[in-house]
């Protein structure tokens, strides 16, 4: 049982970025795995970004993303799932009038940290341009030294930032669907979601195991419930009460039992910058077209 995330990573204006630690979740590390909350206020953009590690990102509200060598952008609503593949740069915008969040399950064995997932920013304070001297950034983008030292400072956030009024955001991509779900049916996937959905009032999971060796990770997005784990002895390793916001970790070949009162889960056992749209792209640096 992992319980709610425990660290704050981050927290601003524009949202905040949540984790379940090593320390309280060790099974997370025993098993290579990683589990995180990305907390988007109106108008909040999670900068351009890539990640150590493969994941799933499950929402509990529609946003828009994006995902490819030529920017795909996607707009999912509440209860979707979007696989958000290693080392692919992406962007998060809530563009809705209410916070939203997204739970983020993944498998961390390659990780440069195992049981987390590692960040690499673009833009911002934390952004990997700022690591060359501005005479490097000003020859690869071609521009002068000035605005080199623009592109790279102006931008003072280190995750997210909030995009002011009147800033538009690209229309979403046509034609993506297919390729959006090939990943996550995908057996040879390194992420893969066996099943996901909601549960009636008093609703029961029988009791089931992994036969191929899976670890199930389960995430609740409403209501409660209780769970029950037995192992190897025939004897109870874990009888709890879960509830909204509790992640629980399913080692292999365990049989669990689930008895919910109103609750579901999500189950899952070129030049970068110049792929992504200019509105994106001169925001997260707050740059003037």
């Amino acid at each position: 049982m992992a319980g709610k995330e425990d660290t704050t990573a981050h927290e601003g204006e524009g949202g905040g970025y949540y984790i379940w630690s090593n320390s309280t979740a060790p099974l997370l590390s025993q098993f290579q795995l990683g589990a995180a909350k990305l907390l988007l206020h109106p108008r909040g953009l999670a900068l351009p970004h890539y990640a150590d590690s493969s994941k799933i990102g499950y929402l509990h509200s529609w946003i828009d993303t994006t995902n490819s060598s030529e920017e795909t952008i996607v707009v999912i609503k509440k209860g979707d799932v979007i696989p958000m593949s290693k080392g692919v740069m992406s962007w998060w915008f809530n563009a809705s009038n209410t916070d939203v969040v997204i739970i983020f399950l993944g498998e961390t064995s390659k990780a440069l940290e195992p049981g987390q997932f590692t960040y690499f920013f673009m833009a911002g304070a934390l952004g990997i341009l700022a690591g060359f001297q501005s005479d490097f950034v000003a020859r690869i983008f071609s521009l002068d030294r000035k605005e080199a030292k623009t592109l790279v400072t102006n931008q003072h956030e280190t995750l997210i930032t909030v995009l002011k009024d009147g800033i538009k955001i690209p229309e979403p991509s046509k034609h993506i669907l297919d390729t959006i779900h090939a990943t996550i049916v995908s057996p040879s996937a390194d992420v893969v979601v066996i099943c996901e959905g909601v549960w009636d009032g008093n609703a029961m999971l029988a009791p089931t195991y992994t036969a191929d060796g899976s670890v199930v990770m389960s995430y609740v997005t409403k209501g409660s419930g209780r769970i029950r784990v037995v192992g190897s002895t025939g004897k109870t390793d874990l009888d709890t009460k879960v509830e909204e916001g509790d992640l629980i970790i399913v080692p292999p070949i365990f049989t669990a039992a689930e008895i919910r009162n109103v609750w579901d889960g999500a189950f899952l056992s070129r030049n970068i910058l110049n792929a992504c749209y200019w509105e994106i792209g001169w925001n997260s640096f707050i740059l003037e077209r």
